[in-house]
């Protein structure tokens, strides 16, 4: 499996210490999934949350958005946080290449190398299957 390359500690700290928006994408409302723990560790440390989510209604206190291009209608996007099935990710790619985050984000076991590819060429910044919450805690953002 060739998967993309993640950028260097120095680059993803700055990065994650210059963004302010992260839209994440399949976030839950049930406070037992991780990406519902995840976005509230980042809301904590003082990111503004953006829930993408067909389900609607407010997660976090944020108000929902069905779709990552409504999400980027609302404001920008900062990093796109992903918490979808690798089989989803064939057709968010194109989602987010047009947003054009400063960091796109798959979570831990979401993978798929051409999505990967894709993103990269439109040249954002992309780490796969890690989780950002951890990361943002090992590099001390």
């Amino acid at each position: 499996m060739v998967t993309a390359r993640a950028p260097g500690e120095a680059a993803l700290r700055e990065l994650l210490r210059t963004s302010r928006r992260i839209a994440v994408v399949g976030l839950s409302p049930r406070a037992d999934r991780p990406s519902h723990g995840v976005a509230a560790y980042l809301q904590r440390s003082g990111y503004t949350i953006v829930p993408v989510n067909p389900c609607g209604g407010s997660i976090l206190g944020e108000p929902v958005h069905p779709t990552l291009a409504a999400a980027a209608a609302a404001g920008r996007i900062d990093v796109v946080d992903v918490f979808r099935r690798s089989d989803a990710l064939p057709a968010l790619a194109p989602d987010i290449i047009a947003v054009r985050p400063g960091l796109a984000w798959f979570q831990i076991g979401v993978v798929d190398d051409g999505a990967a590819r894709a993103i990269r060429a439109a040249g954002i910044p992309l780490v796969m299957d890690r989780c950002l919450a951890v990361d943002h805690q090992l590099l001390g953002v």
